[in-house]
Order: structure tokens, then sequence, then C-alpha cells
């Protein structure tokens, strides 16, 4: 078995030699594994992998090979959570059913759709296919599905769909203290280096004493500037929505730019960039910072990184008023081709999976309105940002 443990690591690509092997081999033979398999998981893992990024190949073939080795009790339960159980008046549809369901056909004629709806409905609906209600396939209301719809009183995103949100949205900072995860995103970011000494002589010049030591004929010691990354980071942090699901991942992400970037600067937006942007997501409603302020501030040789899923109503981007929270006077992709046109460096890094961008339009027109600069939210993927901001 521990043979086809290390021949199977080889063909999944992890570079495992005999040697490592032979050693995990000996610590066995040690005694430092007992009889579990979360012991032997560890001690394997450490003796056999040098490099962090090969930890998924490792963990698969670890579970394909030693797949069964726990014990299951046999009244083992599933613990559902009794929300999932209760909240019955959300639609689910299956994609046939989502196929018949026709769109209105357009921003213009959706707005004036609602405007004569409200004109029109008295009291409260459900499960219908006209009036603002819940649970149906009406183009607005909470908790249903229509290819194209304006969004009231739900709370929180569930198909990507809602070219309009008629609600107060509150979005949580991102945890820049987080560090559980950070070490691999801290090697990708150091492609992006160009040092500098800056700040007052406080290093030891190791090499300057030795001369000046040897000339003198005693004891000099030299000091210089501590070396600093010198790189300018401008980043943009898409926040609430469908970006819930990846705070964790971007937590982890933030951390490490605070530590690996010592010229750093962040803002929030939602979903596309728009006339504003913020620093305090608690504060958003009355602490915003005009985006021409920012563009204006900052000079082009930052590097400017957007980081969001891109997934919202295409109008969000290519339409006046297209924002799902405030009548937008331009088009979002007016205000992103004006950082591409001031910062001639710029990416955009994707938490959604790179297979997955294709079934999203607002992606393409995103990925499309970047030349192609988008990348996912992987160690592949910032490895592959980072090369392109050195470039």
């Amino acid at each position: 078995m521990f043979v086809t443990f290390f021949t199977s690591l080889k063909a999944a690509g992890v570079p495992v030699s005999l040697r490592e092997y032979l050693t995990l081999m000996e610590a066995l033979d040690a005694g430092c594994a007992a009889y579990r398999t979360e012991e032997f998981y560890y001690l394997s893992r450490s003796a056999l992998v040098k490099d962090e990024r090969n930890f998924d190949r490792f963990d698969r073939v670890f579970g394909h090979v030693f797949k069964g080795l726990d014990f299951i009790p046999d009244d083992a339960v599933a613990n559902i959570p009794e929300e999932w159980l209760t909240k019955l008046n959300e639609k689910y549809l299956t994609d046939e059913e989502k196929a018949l369901i026709e769109s209105l056909g357009g921003w213009d004629k959706i707005m004036e759709e609602l405007k004569k709806r409200l004109e029109e409905q008295k009291g409260r609906h459900q499960g219908g296919s006209k009036w603002i209600g819940t649970a149906g396939t009406s183009p607005f209301g909470a908790y249903g599905y229509n290819p194209e719809g304006v969004r009231i009183g739900q709370d929180r995103n569930r198909n990507n769909r809602a070219i309009k949100v008629w609600d107060k949205r509150e979005f949580k900072d991102l945890d820049d203290s987080v560090e559980l995860g950070t070490r691999n995103i801290k090697m990708a970011l150091r492609r992006l280096r160009k040092f500098a000494r800056t700040g007052a002589a406080e290093e030891l010049d190791l090499d300057g004493t030795i001369r000046s030591t040897a000339h003198k004929g005693y004891l000099d010691l030299n000091f210089v500037p501590e070396r600093h990354n010198a790189v300018k980071v401008l980043l943009f942090f898409d926040v609430g929505g469908s970006m819930d699901p990846h705070i964790t991942l971007c937590e982890e992400l933030f951390s490490a730019v605070r530590t690996e970037f010592k010229h750093l600067e962040y803002y929030y937006f939602h979903n596309c960039l728009y006339e504003t942007v913020w620093k305090n997501n608690r504060r958003r409603h009355v602490e915003r910072v005009q985006t021409w302020e920012v563009l204006n501030t900052y000079a082009a040789d930052y590097k400017v990184i957007f980081v969001g899923d891109a997934s919202m109503s295409p109008y969000e981007i290519t339409h006046p008023g297209g924002s799902v929270e405030h009548m937008n006077p331009e088009a979002g992709s007016v205000w992103l081709q004006r950082v591409i046109d001031i910062y001639p460096k710029t990416v955009w890094l994707n938490p959604t999976p790179e297979n997955y961008w294709g079934y999203t339009p607002s992606t393409e027109i995103i990925r499309r309105l970047f030349g192609g600069r988008m990348y996912g939210l992987t160690l592949e993927g910032l490895d592959g940002a980072m090369r392109e901001l050195s470039r």
C-alpha cells in the first residue's frame, strides 16, 4: 500500500523522491505515528511534500489511496439546519422551467413596467408571475426566479440575476489581521518586487563594515537604510452580495497584501466601479470618496488590482442607472476604462473558479474590458497576475 501511495503521488505530479519515501518508512519504524489515520497523514505530508502548493494534490492522492480507513459509526446522522427545512417560501426551479420564463426585454422596459406595477398593486402577493411578491417568477420581488429582475425585500442574493436591489445593504470590512492560510499567497505576491533603500540608516552594512574596518585598522560599523519593496499597489475590493462566500479567501489575500507591500492603498466597491468608493463598510453611506479624487491622487506608476467575482447584471456595467443600489450617471464600464487608461498595469482577480466564468455574461464583459487580464484567485492565478504586473 505504501509503495502504491508513493507511485500515486509521483503520477499526480507531486515531486517526491525515493529518499523522502525512505525517510517516511524510517519514521514509521521509529513509531512516530500511532495507528491513526490523522497522525499518519501529517507525518507523511511533512516527509513527502516540500512545497505548500502541492498540499491539494497530496490530499487528493491520500484520500484516494487510503479511502475508508476512518471508522464511521452506524448511527451517524446528518445535522441539517432547521432554516433549510423551514424556508418553504423559496421557489427552486429546474433548468427547463427557468428556460420557459421570458425576460421583459431590456432595461428601459423593466423600469417602465416596475413603475406601472407599483401604481397598480394594492396588496401582498406570493407565488405568481406578474405582481411584486415572493416565491414566484415575476421580474419584481423576492425568493423567486426571473432572467432579469428587480430584487425587493430579500435578505441576500440567490441567483445572481437581479438588475437592481431595493434594499439597504451592510457589508463587513475585510480583516487584514487574518494569517491562517496566507503564507502561500505571500509567496506568490513576492514576484511583484522592486527593492529600494529608504528611511534611516539602521541596517548593518556587512560588506561596508569589513572594508572600513580593514582600511582603518579598528572596528568601524557601517549602516545603510533598510530595504523595502518599493512597488506601489492600489487595491479595489468588491464586497457584499455574491462576494459573501469568498470573504475568508479575500481576507487572507488582504492580510498578505498588507504585509508584502509598504505602499498600499485600498478601497471598497460593490459589483462594479462607479463615481464613488469607500474605506469603511459600516459608514459607507455617509463616508464616500469620489473615484475621480482617487484617480487624481495616486500616480500612474501604481499597480492596480481589482478583486471581485464580476457576477452581476450586464446593465450594471453597460448602462447609466444600471447599478443595483443607486442611479449612477455614468456606466460602470466608463469608470473601469478610466482606471485602465490611467494605470497601464491593471489586473482583475476573480475568486470564482475559472471554469464557471463563461456562464456569466458580466464576467465576459469585464474580461474583455481588461484585455483578458482576469486571473483566478488561486496560487496559479496570483502567480500569473504578478507576472503581468511585473512586465
